[in-house]
């Protein structure tokens, strides 16, 4: 394994060496109860079981065998502050020992889900004053369809009920959240999507971009959501959802003319637009919110994950005050919520996050010293012979494996999607220190916004290792040259 030391992040504290532990019972126990998500289980049963987690310090973590590892996409997408943030914990120790739980319904608050609804009142763009709490993104963008539709119905126009999402989004894996994304392994079970939401176009301009500028590929991009929108009809559509950045669909970075174009668009047609912020909220591309950094303004933000840094479950919708006061001046009862929502335990963690984000000023350190300085060096991943293109935003980045490069990024040889090279080269870069994931023949990292340069310089240093590896690996196997 390829090792190097590590410091521990600000504000946590060195840990002794993890206990002891039987890695291969654990594995077996795993194997024969916990089903999880996202798994072929066949397959990880054939690989010889799951690889267990015991430990996390700043952006590293430890197995149970005691191998150490980067962790490149902050657990999933969420660590932003790092591991082993002891005032997070204390917070949390805190609150559950005065008051461990009590349910935001029969017009009864607590005191951690009041603060927190007014700071992220505060640290949101002006629009905003009302947050709904959910447990999770995929609750978040179920209760943004239940909004919206809602909205409409109090405005009189029930029929507006047409959700516009895009083809290889992901807002969730609920009923609601799987089918508002567009990825069609996920439709593909269950009898997705649900009536009522339809799918555009994606703007990867790699994709689609051929003999267009970038800033010409935006408009055209953004202009299939008025195709859309006529197409069903303006009457009939009631909102647009988006990630500033596609996550989970391989770190899909549109053109900066695209967000203000399609703001223009809804509302040329009075549609709400919708950003999914549960990943690219909280400091993830260099903002509070990834809308800002987009030239958005959305009516309505989802967003989970990095409002606790995932040290408890914890999500919700922010609210502008045009869907907000219709709501509440006329809407009645909302018939929606969770017995978790605005949980007390989990909006003291959030609480004290967001606290350790502003003081150490992760968000400002994101967008003028971190950010960039990771995108040179996928800038630099560019020279690797497998590495057809490199981008980046923030705290996300993303590149292409490639059998022969090209003159541009619309060139070169790609792989067949059968041979899974992503999964291949995924393989090296966790068996040798980094974890990296894989989306078709993209991979991406989106670390802890904590990583310092000197990490970032490690972290490049063994995905530029494992590249060697795969590219040696695939050589062997007769798949380049």
């Amino acid at each position: 394994m390829h090792e190097a030391p590590g410091a521990a992040t600000a504000g946590t504290t060195a840990r002794a060496a993890p206990e002891a532990y039987d890695t291969q019972a654990l594995q077996r126990l795993d194997s024969a109860h916990y089903l999880h998500p996202f798994t072929d289980h066949a397959q990880l049963r054939a690989r010889g079981g799951a690889r267990v987690m015991v430990r996390g310090d700043g952006i590293y973590l430890w197995d149970s065998d005691g191998k150490r590892v980067i962790d490149g996409m902050s657990g999933l997408w969420c660590v932003n502050v790092g591991y082993g943030r002891d005032s997070i914990a204390d917070a949390m120790h805190r609150q559950a020992t005065t008051l461990p739980f009590y349910n935001s319904f029969f017009n009864t608050t607590n005191v951690p889900a009041v603060r927190l609804a007014a700071l992220l009142a505060e640290l949101a763009p002006p629009q905003f004053r009302h947050v709904f709490f959910t447990t999770s993104g995929s609750e978040a963008n179920d209760t943004v369809m239940r909004m919206v539709r809602r909205y409409w119905d109090v405005m009189g126009q029930p029929q507006r009920d047409v959700i516009v999402s895009r083809h290889n989004a992901y807002h969730g894996s609920t009923m609601a959240g799987a089918s508002l994304g567009g990825m069609a392994g996920m439709h593909a079970q269950g009898g997705l999507p649900i009536p009522g939401i339809v799918h555009i176009g994606q703007p990867s301009y790699a994709e689609h971009g051929q003999g267009m500028s970038e800033a010409e590929f935006g408009i055209k991009a953004a202009g299939w959501l008025e195709e859309k929108i006529l197409e069903l009809g303006p009457g009939k559509v009631a909102a647009f959802i988006g990630e500033p950045v596609q996550g989970a669909g391989g770190v899909i970075i549109p053109p900066p003319t695209y967000w203000p174009e399609i703001g223009r668009i809804c509302d040329k047609y009075g549609v709400l637009l919708v950003s999914d912020e549960v990943i690219c909220g909280f400091g993830r591309l260099g903002r509070w919110f990834g809308c800002e950094l987009m030239g958005a303004t959305p009516d309505l933000i989802s967003f989970a994950k990095g409002v606790t840094s995932g040290y408890v479950p914890l999500g919700g919708v922010l609210v502008a005050e045009r869907v907000a006061q219709v709501l509440i001046e006329k809407g009645g009862d909302f018939n929606h919520g969770f017995t978790y929502s605005g949980h007390p335990v989990a909006c003291a963690a959030a609480l004290e996050n967001i606290r350790i984000l502003r003081d150490e000023r992760l968000v400002e350190r994101v967008a003028q010293e971190t950010g960039p300085y990771l995108k040179a060096g996928f800038a630099d991943l560019t020279s690797h012979p497998l590495v057809g293109h490199a981008e980046t935003c923030g705290m996300v980045a993303g590149l292409d494996l490639v059998r022969r490069k090209g003159s541009s990024v619309h060139d070169g040889e790609r792989f067949d999607p059968s041979l899974a090279v992503g999964m291949v080269c995924r393989g090296h870069m966790f068996d040798n220190g980094v974890i990296m994931r894989a989306v078709g023949e993209r991979m991406i990292v989106a670390p802890p916004l904590v990583m310092t340069r000197a990490q970032i310089d490690e972290m490049l240093e063994r995905i530029r290792f494992c590249l060697d590896l795969t590219h040696a690996d695939l050589r062997a196997r007769g798949w380049v040259d």
